[in-house]
């Protein structure tokens, strides 16, 4: 059977809700577009998981006009064949497709172990990539996949190949579409490979929520938004808490908000990290738009240069210090620049052609009337939660002297207010100002076609209006407007671009600007996960510290935790682009469901990893 055939057969399969399906290899678009069909048609939840080498065939198959123009019909955005998890979301988030490109026993052993949402079926598509078939390849597979899994090959490969993964099939204990495996030896072998990586993860914990009762998230930004909406498309109940009059009213209201990623020249975790999250935020921006909501934004690109020696060197040293993708990142001459731009430039630098800028209140509140659209969601506004408190019947929220609950799960997804919980308080994340300038379109300014990205950044008019900016204090005394920022914001933009007569058209005299806080961390990752339980880390820390003893302690013990209290934020001044994707990893890890980043970014975005990194390496720590 083909792999359409083998897929429409599991889904005639009586008792297939939420069901976990994953392929090696990708043949055609015709697969995909198959999926969304079938998926449409039957009434449950579907995961399906694709492994892909990183080839000539799916370079091909991205920039195919079949894909296109799937895309460009469909609510999603472009592929792009780097290395990594791409999640796409379709059919109102009943239908969730995970492409993880690359070697695929590497991806493998990057996936995180979930003890509940495991794979039901394995496919072997004609399109399998022969050179990655290897017995550990399996034993990989087996692990990720339920006890009664069943590996499926496609009759349009070779026969010699189809027995020799038929063999590897059963060496690991799958079984047929039809019949169950009996053999108690490979069941066992793939719970120790299971509970070998859980100890591996054990540091930053991964937990699911004890309950499936109405959740309470306290925010309304673009933070709070992006996980209702994550949550909702699991039909999840929600309360949500906004201090606000309205939604987005803090750093989610202002006018416009570029997305693009952040790269490092070394291509880090954090780097890695951005380029998922970034494609993540433009899938989610375009199916939202496709479902009818109003939300500004222009996927323009964005244009990236220097405005001195040093960051010059920066710049050039990000382009050349790995091999992007094209369609990640590409460089740009002095004079591509002011073509892209649509204004004189003459700077070298990074060109990002799929990013842009976006209205962050529209993508907010568009994102929580999706969710109220699929789920049962309330919404609570001049609603400041002060406190929380911890009982055996769950947490309650303490507003106005009032005690709302008791929740068996809360979000703290708060921006500015992250850290004024007693749970919270001494999370390493502080708060910057600042204030972006509004300035009036004129005719030169009117012909600025990208984002700019500089000293300081700059957008194309919105509404007869450009934005500029942004100042960047620590720890403000007042949210009040600032003249010297708005001076500075102006300056920022002319010194990048010495010489230029478009940017002595931009006036600032009315005034116009928005003042907020970004909440920044220090390695300038989002925080994402469970709530770590500080004094139980010190409690432990007293007695298991600065010896080698420690070390393999710290590095076996599960991280303690505040049980039913999550927490997602510290966006930095990149939160389009890294935000909803931590959002979607949390909405997965609540509801016990395969998380779409992978074992090092959990590492990366986990709330207690400033102090577990000094204590998995012997070091003390010191809370201020």
């Amino acid at each position: 059977m083909t792999v359409s055939k083998i897929i429409q057969s599991i889904l005639a399969i009586k008792n297939t809700k939420d069901t976990v399906i994953a392929i090696l290899g990708l043949d055609s678009v015709s697969t995909i577009t198959d999926l969304i069909e079938y998926q449409s048609v039957s009434k449950s939840r579907l995961t399906v998981k694709i492994f892909c080498a990183i080839d000539e065939h799916i370079e091909q198959l991205f920039a195919s006009k079949a894909c296109r123009d799937m895309l460009q019909t469909r609510p999603q955005t472009q592929l792009v064949a780097i290395e990594g998890c791409q999640r796409v979301k379709l059919n109102q988030g009943a239908l969730i497709i995970d492409f993880h490109l690359g070697h695929y026993e590497q991806q493998l052993r990057q996936i995180p172990v979930n003890s509940t949402h495991l794979i039901a079926h394995w496919i072997c598509a004609a399109a399998i990539n022969l050179h990655c078939i290897e017995e550990t390849l399996f034993w990989q597979m087996a692990k990720h996949s339920n006890d009664s899994c069943d590996c499926l090959i496609s009759d349009e490969l070779p026969v010699d190949i189809q027995q020799k993964l038929c063999k590897l099939s059963q060496l690991v204990g799958f079984s047929g579409l039809n019949s169950s495996n009996t053999d108690n030896v490979p069941l066992m072998e793939r719970q120790a490979l299971r509970a070998q990586q859980l100890s591996q993860q054990a540091p930053y914990p991964i937990h699911a929520a004890n309950s499936a009762d109405e959740i309470a998230v306290i925010g309304g930004g673009i933070a709070c938004a992006s996980l209702v909406l994550s949550l909702a498309e699991r039909h999840q109940k929600m309360t949500v808490f906004c201090e606000d009059s309205d939604l987005a009213l803090a750093a989610s209201g202002n006018r416009q908000g570029a997305i693009y990623p952040l790269l490092t020249p070394d291509n880090n975790t954090l780097s890695q990290y951005f380029q998922q999250a970034y494609l993540f935020s433009l899938h989610r921006l375009t199916s939202l738009a496709n479902q009818n909501h109003a939300i500004d934004f222009d996927l323009c690109g964005v244009l990236h240069t220097g405005h001195d020696e040093r960051s010059r060197k920066r710049v050039q040293k990000i382009i050349n210090g790995h091999h992007w993708c094209a369609d990640i990142a590409h460089a740009v001459t002095p004079l591509q620049s002011s073509e892209l731009a649509g204004v004189d430039i003459d700077e070298a630098g990074i060109f990002y052609p799929l990013g842009g800028w976006v209205a962050p209140q529209d993508l907010a509140k568009a994102s929580f009337n999706q969710a109220r659209r699929l789920s049962d969601v309330s919404i609570h506004l001049n609603s400041q939660i002060t406190a929380l408190e911890k009982s055996d019947a769950g947490w309650f929220l303490v507003r106005d002297q009032q005690r709302l609950g008791p929740y068996k799960t809360v979000v703290v997804a708060n921006g500015k207010s992250l850290t004024q919980f007693e749970q919270t308080k001494h999370l390493q994340v502080t708060g910057f100002r600042g204030q972006v300038s509004h300035a009036p379109t004129r005719a030169k300014l009117s012909k600025l076609s990208t984002v700019l990205c500089a000293n300081g950044y700059m957008t194309p008019m919105n509404n007869a209006l450009h934005c500029l900016g942004a100042s960047y204090v620590k720890d403000a005394p007042n949210l009040d407007y600032s003249p010297q920022e708005q001076v500075d914001n102006l300056h920022k933009i002319q010194e990048s671009y010495l010489g230029k007569d478009w940017n002595r058209d931009i006036d600032i005299s009315k005034h116009s600007a928005r003042v907020g806080v970004r909440m920044v961390t220090r390695d300038h990752a989002p925080m994402m996960g469970p709530v770590p339980d500080l004094e139980a880390i010190m409690a432990l820390y007293d007695k298991h510290q600065l010896t080698p003893e420690s070390k393999k302690f710290w590095q076996s013990k599960a991280g303690p935790v505040h049980n039913g209290l999550y927490l997602l934020g510290g966006l930095g001044s990149r939160g389009l682009s890294s935000g909803l994707l931590a959002a979607e990893a949390l909405a997965s890890q609540i509801c016990g469901e395969a998380m779409p980043i992978s074992t090092d970014f959990i590492a990366l975005l986990n709330p207690n990893r400033m102090w577990m990194r000094k204590l998995l390496k012997g070091k003390a720590l010191d809370i201020s």
